[in-house]
Formats: structure tokens, C-alpha cells, sequence
């Protein structure tokens, strides 16, 4: 596979190439679960797996602007290469080598050692619900649950850093405090809570998928301040501002690394520009709201569908 040249994929802040991306790289679509709301869609059936050498390659190509990978997918555990794969990006240099997965293959020690033994730095597995019957049904593969909860308990033995993701739906919103409460308990390093992105298979599924802002931001409060109590860092994605008074802390955007997206045949050279350009909007209450330069608004779907009535603007100092 021929990639385009360097300076297209990760582009240049100054001319002296100072700034570093992180490079997110998606290793094909393939996955064990079918979950409700994967923005990824109907991919598995129609883009295929790089291949163990192209993967390397792009990790190659990339390193000469970036720090640091996440593998992500799809589900990247369900191939056999994914050792190889992280032993690679060690050998090349980067410092941070992150997993991304549903979690389920984790829950096999050995599994956890090989990826360890590897290089993998981080790993970042994904818990929806609190319970059995909220997550299995969400991500549509019965058991999944328990072993999520399995493999972050084997990561907890090998002393690994373990970062979680919970898509916030409008079926998980009246239980995000319960799943605060078991991912401390689990002894996860940080909690992230990401608003839904109603692309692919949550646009499918919108109507028992996508909630309402102002629903998810009286459930989410308690279970940002019970994490943040407990002694962890938790943070949000795709929350706006005007949804998060007095925890401004938890946004994510404004201290996300530089990133460069390798995506099936879709290249975004800088995410963050993606986000404010393409991914997100800003609407008319934004005019006048005092937190729009630091708010990159919501996923522009969502006012799309639901209008602007719920965003009130903020008049506050967003000044630290």
C-alpha cells in the first residue's frame, strides 16, 4: 500500500518541525462484539485489515513526527500479529504504546503477559454498564462483561496502567454514578466518559442510542466528582462546556495531544482541526457564550437532529 508523503500525513506546526502528533492507527474492522452505537458501522464487512507489514510500515512512516501510537480498530485482539505489531513500534521508539479493545481477550493472564512482554505501555478497555445485562446488551456479545471485567483485574496483577472508556447512551445515563463506582473499584488510573458520535451504527440505531445532553449532564456530574474523589482522573469527550458548570476540568479537548488519524483509506493528518472544521459545530448560542474559543461544541449531528434549545451560553470568566 502506498501512503502519501510524510508531510501530508502529520503536517508541520513551524517550519522547524518541532511539533509531535500522537498517531492513531486503526488496524482493520473486524470485531467479537456488534455494539449499538460503533461509529465504525458496517466497516468489518467491506474495508479490510492492513496487513501485518503495512501496519508496520505506516508505524514507520509516522515516527518521524510521532511520539506515540494507539492501536486501535475495530477489536485489534481478535488478530494474532498484534504482539508483533507493538514490538515493532517499541523497537522504532515510541515512548507510548497504547491498546485500545473491548476487553474480552484480557481476560486471559496470558494474553495480558504476551502484549506486556511486547512493549505495550497503556491499555485502554471499554466498560459500558455496570452490570452483565447492561453491557452485554449494549455491545451484543453475551459474557463480554465479564470478561472486561476479568482482563482489567489481570492488567491490575501485572501493575499496568489501565485508561477506560464508557460511550455514554441513552441506555447507560441514569447508571453512570454505578459505573464510576466499579471502575475505581477495579483500580482503573482514568475514567473517561464519551459522548456517543451518531455515525454508523449509533446513527442507525439513534433513537434508542443517542440521549439528551441535558439528561446525561444531571447523571454525569455525581459520577465525575465520585472518580475525581476516589483519587483518579476522569475526563470527557464531546461534552460541551455549557453542559459541564463547575467541572470544566473533565473536557478533554483543550489538553489533547496533537494526533494524526490513519482510518481504513481516510487520513486525517490533525484531529483537532478535524474536530473544529468537520466533526463538531458551533451554533447560535455560541455567539455569545464566554467558554466558544475553548468549546469545540458538540459532534454536529446531534444539532442536527436536535436543534440548538438545549445549549444555553455561559457568561462567565472562563479565565483559570
Amino acid at each position: 500500500m502506498t501512503l502519501p508523503a510524510p508531510d501530508v500525513l502529520f503536517p508541520r506546526a513551524d517550519p522547524n518541525g518541532s511539533r509531535t502528533f500522537k498517531l492513531d492507527l486503526k488496524l482493520g474492522f473486524r470485531c467479537n462484539n456488534k455494539c449499538q452505537f460503533c461509529v465504525q458501522g458496517d466497516k468489518r464487512d467491506h474495508v479490510r485489515d492492513l496487513t501485518t507489514a503495512e501496519a508496520i510500515a505506516r508505524l514507520e512512516q509516522a515516527r518521524a513526527s510521532c511520539d506515540g501510537v494507539l492501536l486501535t480498530g475495530g477489536e485489534i485482539t481478535i488478530r494474532e500479529d498484534v504482539p508483533e505489531i507493538i514490538r515493532a513500534a517499541k523497537s522504532l521508539g515510541y515512548g507510548l504504546i497504547q491498546v485500545q479493545t473491548n476487553g474480552r481477550r484480557l481476560a486471559y493472564p496470558k494474553y495480558c503477559e504476551a502484549l506486556v512482554e511486547a512493549g505495550a505501555t497503556e491499555f485502554n478497555p471499554s466498560l459500558h454498564g455496570h452490570t452483565a445485562a447492561l453491557h452485554d446488551t449494549l455491545v451484543g456479545a453475551p459474557g463480554a462483561f465479564r470478561q472486561c471485567v476479568q482482563g482489567m483485574r489481570n492488567l491490575q496483577k501485572l501493575q499496568q496502567k489501565v485508561l477506560s472508556q464508557t460511550v455514554i447512551t441513552r441506555a447507560n445515563v441514569p447508571h453512570l454514578l454505578p459505573i464510576a463506582q466499579l471502575l475505581v473499584h477495579l483500580g482503573v488510573y482514568q475514567v473517561q466518559f464519551a459522548f456517543v458520535h451518531a455515525l454508523g451504527s449509533a446513527e442507525a440505531n439513534w433513537d434508542q442510542t443517542v440521549p439528551r445532553y441535558r439528561d446525561v449532564a444531571q447523571a454525569l456530574g455525581p459520577a465525575l466528582d465520585f472518580v475525581r474523589t476516589a483519587g483518579r482522573r476522569t475526563i470527557t469527550e464531546a461534552v460541551p462546556f455549557c453542559f459541564l458548570h463547575g467541572r470544566e476540568w473533565a473536557a478533554i479537548e483543550p489538553v489533547l495531544p496533537d494526533t494524526t488519524v490513519l482510518d481504513g483509506d481516510v487520513t486525517i493528518g490533525d484531529y483537532e482541526r478535524y474536530r473544529r472544521e468537520e466533526g463538531k459545530r458551533h451554533g447560535p448560542p455560541c455567539a455569545s457564550c464566554t467558554w466558544a474559543p475553548r468549546c469545540e461544541g458538540p459532534w454536529k449531528e446531534y444539532p442536527e437532529r436536535y436543534g440548538w434549545a438545549e445549549f444555553a451560553p455561559r457568561t462567565d470568566d472562563p479565565t483559570p
